[in-house]
């Protein structure tokens, strides 16, 4: 007959599993999230950079160059959406993996506690099986006919 701990065992290796799966989802969010932010600091960098310079001083340029900026402004909005978006998908997935972290935990303690307690009905069967080969065994030079 199996053990409880050996029963046990299968969940124990799925919810290891699923941790696994849910860490590595948890990495390539923090990939993605890392690639908005950059996108977004490569953005404001260029904005920068090009609301900064100076060329054309007619009207019609300076103009251009406002629609422009805006244009960019309105790519750096969507971006810090993005971003934001990104971090909200990174909290979800984080409590997927926290979730499944502490499924897998509490299935490990559940089954070294089981096997703990396995061992030592083992230890008192075995000890009992000693005490009883004792109990029955002739003492040392006690030999009556």
């Amino acid at each position: 007959m199996k053990s409880r701990a050996n029963r046990l065992q299968p969940a124990a290796d799925l919810a290891h599993e699923r941790q696994e799966t849910a860490m590595q989802k948890l990495a390539e969010q923090q990939q993605r999230l890392a690639k908005a932010e950059a996108q977004l600091a490569e953005l404001r960098r260029y904005r920068e950079e090009y609301a900064e310079t100076n060329s054309g001083v007619t009207v019609s340029a300076l103009l251009n160059r406002r629609q422009f900026v805006e244009r960019i402004d309105g790519v750096i909005a969507q971006q810090i959406n993005e971003v934001a978006r990104q971090q909200r998908q990174l909290e979800n997935v984080r409590g997927l993996w926290r979730d499944a972290h502490a499924r897998e935990q509490a299935l490990g303690s559940v089954i070294d506690r089981y096997r703990e307690q396995e061992r030592k009905v083992e230890e008192r069967r075995e000890q009992a099986e000693i005490d009883e080969r004792m109990q029955y065994r002739r003492p040392a030079g006690d030999f009556r006919r």
